[in-house]
C-alpha cells in the first residue's frame, strides 16, 4: 500500500486505522519559519471533530495533536514534521459482529480483493478517521500559504436536491437531516470552495492545477465527482457564453470581466478565484437493514 502520501515540495504522509491505538501525519518539505502552535492546530482539529451535532458520528474524540518532531519555539525547523493524534474512543468489539461480512458501501470487499486481508475495525484504514490527519497537516499548510496572501474558505453547497448560497446552513437542510434520521438512512451533498490564489500557479498537461486539486479532493474519503468552474454545466453552454473576456484594473492589471473557467486556464491560475465543488455519497454507515453476504 504505496500510497500514502501526497504533494510533491511540500508532501504529507498520514498513518493509522479508524479503531487503532492512533493516528498521524509526517510532514516533509515545509520551510523553517512558519510560525505554528499546537493550539493553532488543535484549532482546526476541533472544526472537524465528531460528536458535537446530532447529525455527524456520535463518535467522542478530543483530537488534540502532539507535534512530535519539526517545531522549535513555535517555529518550523525545515525538519520533517510529525503530527500525532491519539484515538481515544475506539471501540473495535462494535465491529466483531460484522467482520465476515461485505458491508454495502464500504472496502472490505476490495480490500480484501487486493490485499487478503482488511482491518474491520470501523473500516481500518479506509476510514474518514483518516482525515483528522490531513485537518492537522492543513492547519501548517493553511499557515504557510497565509504569507503568500493565499486563503479559501468551503461550505456546504448541496445537501440531497437541496441547494444554498449561504455560508449557514439553512432550517430546509436541518429539517431534511432531521427527516433523514428518523428513517435511519443517510444523504449525499456537495461541498463549495473558493480560494485567492495568485496567477501562475499551475503547470501544463498532467501538472494542471485542476487535475492536481482533482487528485487530492477525490482522495478524500466518500468524494464521487469533483468540477472546476462551469464545471459539467460547461458541456451545454456556447464558447461565446464560457469565454472569459478580459480587461484592466485601475492598477493596469489583467483580469477576467467573468470566471466561468473557475480560475483556471492551460491548467495554471488566472488570479480570478478559484471555485470548485466535491460531490459526496451518502454515508454508507447507516442503520437501515440491508441485504449483503
Amino acid at each position: 500500500m504505496a500510497s500514502n502520501f501526497f504533494g510533491e515540495l511540500f508532501r504529507i504522509s498520514t498513518f493509522g486505522e479508524s479503531h487503532g491505538p492512533a493516528i498521524g501525519a509526517l510532514i516533509d518539505g515545509c520551510p523553517a519559519g512558519v510560525e505554528i502552535t499546537k493550539e493553532e492546530i488543535d484549532l482546526e482539529l476541533a472544526r472537524r471533530r465528531p460528536g458535537k451535532a446530532p447529525f455527524t458520528s456520535p463518535r467522542k474524540e478530543s483530537d488534540s495533536v502532539e507535534i512530535l518532531s519539526g517545531v522549535f519555539e513555535g517555529k518550523t525547523t525545515g525538519a520533517p514534521i510529525a503530527l500525532l493524534i491519539y484515538n481515544q474512543d475506539a471501540d473495535p468489539s462494535q465491529y466483531s459482529a460484522l467482520k465476515n461480512a461485505y458491508r454495502p458501501g464500504h472496502a472490505n470487499f476490495t480490500y480484501l480483493a487486493k490485499y487478503g486481508l482488511f482491518d474491520y475495525r470501523g473500516g481500518g484504514r479506509s476510514s474518514a478517521r483518516e482525515t483528522a490527519a490531513r485537518v492537522a497537516s492543513g492547519a501548517i499548510a493553511k499557515k504557510f500559504l497565509s504569507y503568500f496572501s493565499i486563503d479559501c474558505a468551503a461550505y456546504l453547497q448541496q445537501l440531497g436536491s437541496l441547494s444554498t448560497s449561504q455560508k449557514t446552513l439553512p432550517d430546509s437542510f436541518l429539517e431534511k437531516l432531521e427527516e433523514i434520521k428518523k428513517e435511519n438512512d443517510s444523504i449525499g451533498g456537495v461541498v463549495a470552495c473558493i480560494a485567492r490564489i495568485p496567477p501562475g500557479l499551475g503547470d501544463p498537461v498532467y501538472g494542471k492545477l485542476e487535475a492536481k486539486l482533482a487528485s487530492a479532493m477525490l482522495s478524500i474519503p466518500a468524494s464521487k465527482g469533483f468540477e472546476i468552474g462551469e464545471g459539467f454545466q460547461a458541456a451545454s453552454m456556447r464558447g461565446s457564453e464560457h469565454n472569459d473576456p478580459f480587461d484592466l484594473d485601475e492598477s493596469n492589471n489583467v483580469y477576467t470581466t467573468s470566471n466561468h473557467s473557475g480560475g483556471t486556464l492551460g491548467g495554471i491560475s488566472t488570479g480570478s478565484p478559484l471555485y470548485f465543488r466535491v460531490a459526496f455519497k451518502p454515508t454508507s454507515s447507516i442503520q437501515k437493514p440491508q441485504k449483503t453476504l
